[in-house]
């Protein structure tokens, strides 16, 4: 089995043996510059991937409706004319 970290430069001289190895379900990180930079992965193990990260998800909606309620707040009356206090601008 052949390592599935591999460095730029040697990615692109070896694409094809890249790519055989993510077809049999290794993924194969890439890295540039000494950082991790990406994933390659078959069709097959990305559709997986994608479809149960969407089985995981909740839709916005949904998302919304599980927030937590706060508990009503008696409902004050605004201020009456009386107490507002206007000040003068200057444009």
């Amino acid at each position: 089995m052949r390592s599935t970290q591999w460095q730029m430069q040697t990615a692109k001289a070896q694409l094809s043996e890249l790519v055989e190895a993510a077809l049999r379900g290794e993924p194969q990180r890439i890295t540039r510059r000494g950082r991790d930079a990406v994933m390659v992965l078959s069709e097959q193990a990305y559709v997986a991937l994608k479809s149960s990260a969407k089985v995981d998800a909740p839709d916005f909606v949904a998302h919304l409706l599980a927030m937590p309620r706060q508990r009503a707040v008696r409902n004050e009356p605004a201020a009456s004319p009386e107490k507002l206090v206007l000040r003068d601008i200057e444009l």
